[in-house]
């Protein structure tokens, strides 16, 4: 896996935030910890960035909420509890362990009647929710293996609608998208999905850049025209 090479003075920082002006709550912190206890790798987004997502959430207004990569469910919380009571939420999972790990700390976080966890390869869920005809999603978080990036970001126009909004993490990856060979896995991926957003006709985009506890990193937020 990449390393990513997080200052302290950073980790510092996001702590005091986290602290002083996050304030997440045990659904959220026990996510993290049952994470640790089953050996998943420490990849959720940072509480800030959980609390951001819950807030764009809200912002836009979003009732359909899809979640590209669930991991152990942290952000699915967040984005979940920015939810209207009616409001939904279909997160894609590759791995069956993340996906048992993830459910458990959802129904805890008693967002289960919300939250549809869809197993599988994510190309394949996403194909198999445009076959459904569902109303276009609301909100979309992309965060899962960077080298189908811009793929994800086509099924995100596919399955939203005008004025949908779009986050998709790790958009700097320690400064590998100006060095794409620190980790020819991953960044090449990144690259291609950032110039998408740059150039794609339904798309207005920005990228804001990050450092904390995950490292120097970034966002990705679009908006469908």
């Amino acid at each position: 896996m990449f390393e990513h090479k997080p200052r302290p003075e950073w980790i510092a920082t996001e702590k005091f935030l986290s602290d002083v002006v996050v304030h997440p709550d045990p659904a959220v912190l026990r996510a993290v910890q049952s994470a640790a206890a089953a050996g998943m790798p420490a990849i959720e987004v940072a509480p800030n960035a959980g609390k951001l997502l819950k807030l764009l959430v809200q912002l836009s207004g979003a009732r359909r909420v899809l979640e590209i990569g669930t991991l152990a469910g942290f952000s699915t919380i967040w984005m979940g509890q920015g939810l209207p009571d009616d409001g939904t939420l279909v997160t894609c999972e590759f791995l069956p362990k993340h996906a048992e790990v993830a459910w458990a700390n959802i129904d805890a976080a008693g967002l289960g009647q919300k939250v549809e966890i869809r197993l599988g390869p994510a190309l394949d869920t996403l194909a198999a929710l445009e076959e459904e005809d569902r109303e276009p999603f609301d909100f979309i978080f992309i965060d899962a293996d960077k080298e189908n990036n811009s793929h994800y970001l086509d099924w995100a126009i596919r399955l939203g609608r005008p004025g949908t909004t779009i986050v998709l993490d790790n958009t700097i990856w320690e400064g590998a998208v100006m060095d794409p060979g620190m980790d020819p896995v991953n960044a090449q991926g990144i690259v291609d999905a950032l110039k998408l957003l740059g150039v794609h006709p339904r798309l207005d985009a920005t990228v804001i850049q990050t450092v904390g506890s995950k490292g120097w990193d970034g966002f990705a937020l679009a908006l469908i025209k």
